[in-house]
């Protein structure tokens, strides 16, 4: 006999769910659009956000495989492998930030860019806040991180569309890598909270 809980559990997955997969489908889109918009503006930022729509995909994918089971061994592989992905994406831009600021390199103009990412930020901050609550509701340690790793695709959309705004408006060439730098450090802070924070 199903119960008054079990009903509201099922309706809290179902709703992870949906959660995971609307932002699983805007990343897959988005790989497509920042790979265009980055390589005709010739954008670190916009490169080190596609790739980070690539984790985004992964961590996305990790979280819909972990509400499809259960057990603790499978929500720490869940949480191992979102924080190996920001661990790739932290080294990654690192080392091509550096190299675009010690070389000078001057992306172009990107309007797409900057119509995309202002539209990711907005969409993401909704969707990190539905998981929030759905992921504390189900207590589910997975799809909480997975929201943070949510709130931080929104939060760094926003700085990446700083970045090519300045290099727009005011031609601050070196926003554009100092966006890249802000990537840096909040997927070092996830890296650090997967690995050694408390779940």
């Amino acid at each position: 006999m199903t119960t008054t809980d079990d009903v509201a559990r099922q309706t809290l997955l179902r709703r992870g769910f949906a959660l995971e997969y609307a932002t699983l489908a805007w990343n897959v889109i988005g790989v497509v659009v920042l790979a265009v918009a980055a390589i005709t503006s010739r954008s670190v930022a916009l490169a080190g956000f596609g790739l980070d729509s690539l984790i985004e995909i992964g961590a996305s994918t990790a979280v819909i495989w972990e509400l499809s089971g259960s057990g603790e061994g499978r929500q720490r592989r869940a949480l191992k492998l979102i924080g190996i992905g920001f661990a790739l994406l932290a080294a990654y831009l690192l080392v091509q930030s550096t190299w675009v600021l010690a070389a000078g390199f001057r992306p172009h103009h990107s309007p797409l860019g900057i119509a995309w990412t202002a539209i990711t930020a907005a969409l993401m901050f909704t969707l990190a806040a539905g998981k929030a609550r759905t992921g504390a509701a189900l207590d589910n340690p997975v799809l909480r991180t997975e929201g943070r790793v949510t709130l931080i695709d929104g939060l760094l959309a926003a700085a990446v569309l700083a970045g090519l705004a300045l290099n727009s408006l005011a031609g601050w060439w070196w926003a554009d890598p100092l966006a890249g730098y802000v990537l840096v450090y909040y997927a070092v802070r996830e890296v650090k909270e997967i690995f050694f924070g408390k779940h």
